[in-house]
Parts: C-alpha cells; sequence; structure tokens
C-alpha cells in the first residue's frame, strides 16, 4: 500500500496467530530507537492504541530493529493504561474535578498537571509520567495538612484521582521491572529505558534476528573467533540471573557496512523470484555453486548501476552471504562453523524463543539468535528435496543430513501433530575431520592403553559393539576405529543418515564404499530397508562391515551373517545403551536376535558422559571394554558371559585395565594370538604388542603437545602413522625374525621426527 512507505506509517504482517507493527522508518528525522527516542516511543503507543496488542514490533530503517514479545508487551500494557484512564475513567473530565464552588479556583492548576501527566508523559516517558505523579501526591498530601477545611474535600478529590493513575501504572511491568532504579530518577532521562528495551537487530534482507549488543550486567567468560573465509566473533557470558550461559555471536550479516546492506537487499529481491526445482537439490553442492557464481555476478551488476566501489573479496563474502539466505540454511550454517558446538536446537514455537546450542566446553547456552517461521518453512522444503523423505501430517518425522561447504550435521526436524507447536529442529554437527584415537586420549576420552587395544582388536579383525547414550560420542569413537583399519580392505558402511565421514576416508584412499538404507524411524519406501541393506553388502564381495546404527530388524540379517562366517573381516556399529547387559537385552527382546546369536559380538565398549562437580558440564569418557565370552547358554550376567578389560577409575577420571585383562584371560585376545605364529600361546609376546601401540599413540599425542602441532593428531596424518608403523614391524622381522618393541619404537620416532620437519624417510632405511 502506498501510505505505508510514507516515513512513520505502519501496517500490520500476520505470522500463525502473530501480530507484529511494522514502522517504516526510513526518511524519518529521528532515529529508530524506542528507548533513545521519545518521539519514537509516543508513536509506537499511539499505534497500539489504534491497532491492538502486537507481538512484536519492527523499526525499519536501513536494518530492520525487533523489539520482541516480552518488550511488546511492556508497550501494550502502557497503551491499556492510556486507553482506560482517558476513556474509561474519563481522568481529564472538568466535572470529576469539580467537587463544590471551593474548588473552581484549583481546577485550571489540577488540570494541567493532569494534561501534563496523561498527555505528555505517559507515552512519551511512562516511568517518567508514574514518578510525576508519586511526586505531585506527595506534594498534595503535605499541602492538604495546611488547607482551610472548606479546600480540604475537593483537594482530596484530586489525590485520589492522581492515585487512580498511580496504582494504574503500578500494575504495568514497566514499572515493576524498573521501581529498583527510580531513587533519584530524572523526569525525561532515557538511560532507565535502555535497562529494558534491547532491540534485536535483522538486516532488511534476513528474517532472522539478533540481539547485537552485549547484555549489560554479563561477564565476559571466553572470547573467540569463527569461520575461515567469513570471520564471526563468538562470545560467551555468564549472567547473574541465569545458570546457563549466553552464546553471543555477531556473524559476517551484521558487521556490514549501509552500502552493503543495500546491495544484498537488492539481490536478494531478486533472487528469491527464482524458485529451484527439485532436480536441482539432487545435488546441492552443485546448486550452491551456481548460485555463488549468479549472486556474485548479480551483486557486481548492481555495485556498478549504483556506483559502489567494492573489492573482491567483498563481493566474493556478500555473494557467500546472499547462497546462506536463499538456498542455504542462514545463521545455522555459521553456528556449526564453530569447532566447539556438538549440537543446535531450534525449538517451537519458531519466532518466540532463542535458538540454544551444546557447547563442548560450556554445556548447554541459549543464543542471541530468534529464526523466523518464514525461514523454518523454506528449510524444510529443502530438507524435504534434498533428502527424498517425506515430512507431512501422515510422516511427522524428518531424519537427513546438512552438508555445507564448512561443516556436516545430522538433521532431525518434528511437525505437527508430533510438535504441537509448529516446526522444531536439531543438528547434531559432526566433526569437520574424522576423531581419531590420539584425539580421544588428548581429551582424556581413553588412555593410550586403551587405544592400543582396541587398534589390536580391530587389527584381529572383531566385532564390535559400541554403546553408549545419546551424545556419549560413539559414532565419533566409531569413525576413529575406521583410521585403524589398514588401507588394503574394502569397507562397508550401511547407515539411514549419513553420518560417518566416507568422504573423508575415501579421500585418504581407503577403498569405501557407503550405503544409505531406510530410516528406521519412518523410512521412505523407496528406498531399501536395512535388513536388505546389510544382506546386499554380503553379496558386494569380502569387505569389513560399518553398521551406523543397529536399531532395528537389520540385526538379524547382521547376527546371522557374524554366525555363519560369512564376514572374515571386522565388524563394527553403534548401538544405545548403559551397559553391557542392557545392550544384550535391547539385541535379544527388543530387535529379535536369537539369545545365542549375541555370542558372535567379541567386545562391547561403553561411552558414557561423566558430570562436573557443579553438574553444570559434562565430558565424554569411554567407561568400560567388556568381552563377550561364547560358554554361556541362557544368560550372560548369570553365567558370567561378560568379562570386563578395562573399566573407568572416577577419582583418577581415567579408563584402567582389569586384572582379567593383565593376566592374560582375554579368550577374544588369545584368539587374535591364535592366527598369529609367534603370538600362539604366548601372552607377553600379546601384551608386549598391545603396550606398544599404546606407546605409538602417547608418542603421537606428545609430539603434538610439543611441537603445538595438533595436525599430528588428525586422522590424515593418524592413517599414514599407523601405516609406517606396519612397514617398520614387516621390515625388522623381515631381518631379525621378530622385532623388538623398542627396536619398532625407535624406528617409529625417527620417523615421526622426519615428518615433522617436512621429511620423508627412505624406503628400506632401517
Amino acid at each position: 500500500m502506498p501510505e505505508q512507505k510514507q516515513p512513520c506509517s505502519y501496517h500490520v504482517e500476520r505470522e500463525d496467530s502473530e501480530r507484529n507493527l511494522v514502522v517504516n522508518c526510513l526518511g524519518c528525522w529521528f532515529y529508530p530507537s524506542i528507548e533513545e527516542n521519545e518521539v519514537c516511543m509516543e508513536r509506537i503507543i499511539n499505534y497500539l492504541v489504534e491497532s491492538g496488542h502486537m507481538n512484536s514490533i519492527v523499526l525499519s530503517s536501513e536494518r530492520n530493529y525487533v523489539y520482541p514479545d516480552e518488550q511488546a508487551k511492556l508497550l501494550n500494557e502502557i497503551a491499556d493504561v492510556y486507553v482506560y484512564l482517558l476513556k474509561e475513567r474519563n481522568i481529564l473530565s472538568y466535572k470529576r474535578l469539580v467537587v463544590d464552588k471551593y474548588s473552581m479556583k484549583y481546577v485550571p492548576i489540577w488540570l494541567g498537571t493532569l494534561r501534563r501527566i496523561l498527555m505528555e508523559l505517559l507515552r512519551r516517558d511512562p516511568i517518567g509520567a508514574y514518578v510525576e505523579t508519586l511526586r505531585v501526591i506527595r506534594i498534595q498530601k503535605i499541602n492538604l495538612d495546611k488547607e482551610r477545611a472548606e479546600v480540604k474535600p475537593s483537594l482530596e478529590n484530586y489525590i485520589h484521582i492522581l492515585e487512580e493513575i498511580l496504582t494504574a501504572l503500578e500494575k504495568t511491568s514497566l514499572i515493576q521491572q524498573v521501581k529498583p532504579y527510580l531513587p533519584g530518577y530524572k523526569v525525561g532521562s532515557r538511560e532507565i529505558y535502555r535497562r529494558i528495551f534491547e532491540p534485536m537487530i535483522r538486516p532488511n534482507f534476513m528474517y532472522t534476528r539478533l540481539m547485537a549488543e552485549p547484555p549489560l550486567k554479563g561477564e565476559e567468560v571466553e572470547s573467540y573467533e569463527i569461520g575461515e573465509k567469513d570471520r564471526s566473533q563468538v562470545t560467551i557470558y555468564k549472567l547473574p540471573d541465569r545458570a546457563s550461559l549466553l552464546y553471543h555471536i555477531i556473524p559476517p550479516e551484521f558487521q556490514l557496512n549501509e552500502e552493503e546492506y543495500v546491495l544484498l537487499d537488492e539481490a536478494r529481491e531478486v533472487l528469491v523470484k527464482y524458485k529451484p526445482q527439485e532436480k536441482e537439490f539432487v545435488d546441492p553442492q552443485r546448486m550452491r555453486e551456481v548460485f555463488f557464481n549468479i549472486s556474485r555476478d548479480l551483486i557486481e551488476e548492481i555495485a556498478n548501476t549504483k556506483r559502489v566501489k567494492l573489492t573482491y573479496n567483498q563481493i566474493e563474502q556478500l555473494a557467500r552471504i546472499l547462497v546462506r539466505l536463499t538456498v542455504g540454511f542462514g545463521l545455522t550454517e555459521v553456528l556449526l562453523q564453530d569447532p566447539y558446538l556438538e549440537d543446535i536446537y531450534i525449538n517451537a514455537p519458531i519466532g518466540r524463543i532463542p535458538i540454544f546450542v551444546k557447547h563442548s566446553k560450556y554445556g548447554e547456552c541459549y543464543t542471541n539468535i530468534i529464526p523466523n517461521i518464514k525461514e523454518a518453512e523454506a528449510w524444510v522444503s529443502r530438507f524435504r528435496m534434498i533428502s527424498g523423505r517425506p515430512l507431512d501430517e501422515a510422516n511427522p518425522v524428518l531424519d537427513t543430513e546438512l552438508i555445507t561447504p564448512e561443516a556436516r550435521a545430522r538433521a532431525g526436524i518434528i511437525q505437527p501433530p508430533l510438535s504441537p507447536k509448529g516446526y522444531s529442529f536439531a543438528f547434531r554437527k559432526h566433526r569437520e575431520k574424522p576423531w581419531t584415537l590420539p584425539l580421544f586420549i588428548k581429551h582424556r576420552a581413553l588412555t593410550p592403553l586403551c587405544a592400543g587395544l582396541l587398534w589390536f582388536c580391530v587389527d584381529g579383525a572383531r566385532t564390535i559393539l559400541v554403546g553408549g547414550t545419546r551424545g556419549s560420542g560413539k559414532t565419533s569413537l566409531l569413525a576413529s576405529l575406521i583410521a585403524e583399519m589398514m588401507r588394503r580392505y574394502r569397507i562397508l558402511t550401511v547407515e539411514d543418515t549419513l553420518e560417518l565421514p566416507v568422504d573423508y576416508f575415501r579421500d585418504l584412499g581407503y577403498n569405501i564404499v557407503s550405503m544409505k538404507v531406510r530410516s528406521a524411524i519412518v523410512g521412505e519406501k523407496s528406498e531399501m530397508s536395512a535388513e536388505e541393506g546389510i544382506r546386499t553388502s554380503l553379496r558386494l564381495g569380502d569387505s569389513c562391515l560399518v553398521i551406523g546404527e543397529v536399531r532395528s530388524r537389520e540385526s538379524v540379517a547382521l547376527y546371522e551373517a557374524m554366525r555363519i562366517g560369512a564376514l572374515a573381516n571386522v565388524v563394527m556399529g553403534t548401538i544405545h545403551g548403559e551397559s553391557p547387559y542392557g545392550i544384550f537385552d535391547r539385541v535379544v527382546n527388543d530387535l529379535g536376535v536369537p539369545r545365542t546369536s549375541f555370542k558372535a559380538t567379541d567386545l562391547v565398549i561403553l561411552c558414557n558422559k561423566i558430570r562436573t562437580p557443579d553438574q553444570i558440564f559434562d565430558v565424554r569418557r569411554v567407561v568400560q571394554v567388556t568381552e563377550v565370552r561364547k560358554h554361556w547358554m541362557e544368560d550372560p550376567m548369570k553365567e558370567k558371559g561378560f568379562i570386563n578389560l578395562m573399566e573407568y577409575d572416577v577419582r583418577d577420571d581415567e579408563i584402567k585395565p582389569t586384572k582379567d585383562l593383565i593376566e592374560g584371560e582375554s579368550e577374544v585376545i588369545k584368539a587374535i594370538a591364535a592366527r598369529v605364529r609367534h603370538w600362539a600361546g604366548n601372552w607377553d609376546a600379546v601384551w608386549e604388542n598391545i603396550v606398544l601401540r599404546a606407546k605409538i599413540k602417547e608418542m603421537l599425542v606428545e609430539y603434538a603437545k610439543k611441537t603445538n602441532n595438533d595436525a599430528l593428531l588428525e586422522a590424515d596424518f593418524v592413517v599414514d602413522a599407523n601405516d609406517q608403523f606396519h612397514k617398520i614391524f614387516e621390515r625388522l622381522s623381515e631381518k631379525t625374525g621378530y622385532p623388538e618393541s623398542k627396536d619398532v619404537l625407535y624406528e617409529f620416532e625417527n620417523w615421526l621426527k622426519l615428518r615433522i620437519k617436512g621429511k620423508e624417510i627412505e624406503r628400506g632405511s632401517s
């Protein structure tokens, strides 16, 4: 509507049941700020009087200043008080002030005071109106004692009217909030409003709101930058009135100058008219590249038209932002760039509450970001097209993956009727590079000896289940065990949601094939079931098998294959469970695997979260490595079918070997040793090899710390180090028959030192 384009005009936007007041501040003489500008506050209250209650107030200028629900409520109440006092109570009526002939002398003065409070102060400075009323009452009560008896009834009536105003204001949330700050308050001061009103800033080209200013009472805990190409500033704040911390981020979108904002706004208006077809989302990476090139050319063209000079880097940055806002996932992508974030939660009702995150150092935090329902609906459409899976009332759950140029994450979306208030999102972030055993050692999730034992069992082609609660690190540990496999073996992965870093391992030279199967929660019928996927994998040749998560009927096919020896190589997977017996109970009773078939499991590795003493944060630990014996018939617990090889010591905060492991009572390790000539019947040699592997892993961690080079702990280097270990062992075996551990360690350390210096060991050198 044309009138909406006039300065200070307004319109009401509707989002479902919400009503938002949008005021056009472009061209206005005054700065768009309720807290700073009394004229702006007066106009907003006038609009609320005209249009009724609003869920949010948006002052639209070069940027949008959004006052969310809890702040809009304060102004809604003031508008109600204004209407109540003037229309319902008729406070300014001449008749209400006239009691008798003696009051006629004072009525013009009293009426002037009331007009100042109600017509001048109440809408511009409601706190000032309250303080002014309080002071006038105090003065009039003093005058009451001095006045003649015939005047007192009129004065008492006047005081009663003032008290009526005071009572109405005292009931508002605004006055209740500011009472502690009123002593010494000067009518007209705007400082007190800055404590109450803090708009969330949103550029015109965005829907998401962001509280840009840091909290007034916040204590800075830590500050750091994220993002390789476009830097974002992250600050963690501790607030006195909240147990959880504030994750405060200033993304690149909010660091632009005014010219760049205008360019992005115009470019977005052009791009949003193009609706990508479903087939274009089949390859999201390719689609992003196409949109990036279009965005870059479009921004450059608009800049030239407006005679705005931009550098090459500025154009590239604006194009990346535009891609995020049009075919991407907005500020969610920026959050995923933070290496410390593990989970991102966007809860219903979207638009009323901030995004929550799980920080690896500071636990659950709330953010300064409030998403918008329009963005959420666009994301849902993209997830449907990218995954090829439904999300509707009949299928209210979508489990898929989000892959951006900077990060990977598992995405879970729910909608009504499962989520009555609307869409909710949960993103489980995956590390850009796979976790490794040396990285787990560095973070104290396990010990070098535990790492050496797991490496030994992977090389020994055992069947391993990694168990634990949600978020305990099961998938991360599973990925680290893939890095311990030698690259000469073929690996098949079976997942319903692609979480394992298959592409990364493929780039490292692994012969790895990924199979995506139907979701166990809500599956698309066109996809192959997990059970069929496993049976198919058995026909694809001799391979190691990695199951993303064992959670449905596919476990029957898996255990059938393991029992008949169809899988001669290592078999690994994750499963939910807090104890070996809990996992046994789930596999047998919930998933329908025959009781004795569970014996095909060799090891159960348990991960768990350990709470810090303050109960606020938690750390991830490998808490148990358990061997599954083969002699039991009915109940492995009663018949001693579970033997712990390593157990977590809570006092020392580390996992330690048990007596059974140290004394060689492990049947699984003996079975591995039985296939190696020098190890068969020689427990000392087997144990020495496990300890040697532990020392290799520990050496990587020590050198990474010594050289301040964590690249030594990443998968690409760890895989090379594992290969070198096997080569050194083989080379020394050819010379001496069976090498001494100290000789292997010496050779490996020499190789490590040369690699750190950037040199390669010559083939065949000793």
